[in-house]
């Protein structure tokens, strides 16, 4: 298969991308989440020019399955309203608790890393709840650096470029997995 080489410069242009259009939109993240590997370094650069904090969150569905749930993160997004908090007749959701979350990713590719996350995070708080319809593309929203069309995940909200692997396919090479030979 062929690589995609990504140089540092280009990198950069496509975070920049990024940060013009999530400013653009009017929306702003509460605090961006890098998803490892590849989301770390977008992330932190997107974190610093928005001055919010930067979470990572570990899925590795390609690099030997290892993912970690974080349950807080989910609630944040849900607005999930603690239980010493609730009062009488107060519900488990206010969007008020709601944060808004950027998710971070290098590639969506496939589409599997994105979709585990919304499953992970709905399954693990009031799983069947109608308020998980409110938080997708509004309080929580996807930024990648590449988009391939022909991934099955269809909800980015923001793309730096787009490529269609199913026309061309291709590795991309990003600055950070080969550093040492550039």
């Amino acid at each position: 298969m062929k690589q995609l080489l990504i140089s540092h410069r280009e990198f950069k242009g496509t975070v920049n991308t990024l940060c013009r259009d999530i400013t653009n939109s009017g929306w702003r993240p509460d605090y961006v989440v890098g998803i490892t590997r590849g989301g770390l370094t977008p992330a932190a650069m997107i974190s610093h020019y928005f001055k919010v904090p930067c979470e990572t969150l570990k899925i590795s569905l390609r690099d030997g399955g290892e993912s970690e749930s974080n349950l807080w993160m989910a609630e944040q997004a849900f607005g999930y309203v603690p239980v010493d908090e609730r009062g009488s007749g107060n519900a488990d959701t206010d969007p008020a608790y709601r944060k808004n979350i950027l998710i971070v990713d290098d590639i969506n590719d496939s589409g599997a890393t994105l979709e585990w996350l919304i499953k992970d995070w709905q399954s693990s708080c009031l799983p069947n709840h109608m308020a998980w319809d409110a938080v997708w593309n509004r309080n929580v929203k996807f930024a990648v650096l590449f988009n391939n069309e022909a991934s099955q995940f269809k909800n980015v909200d923001y793309i730096g470029k787009t490529i269609n692997k199913a026309e061309d396919p291709c590795w991309v090479v990003f600055p950070w997995e080969n550093w040492w030979s550039n």
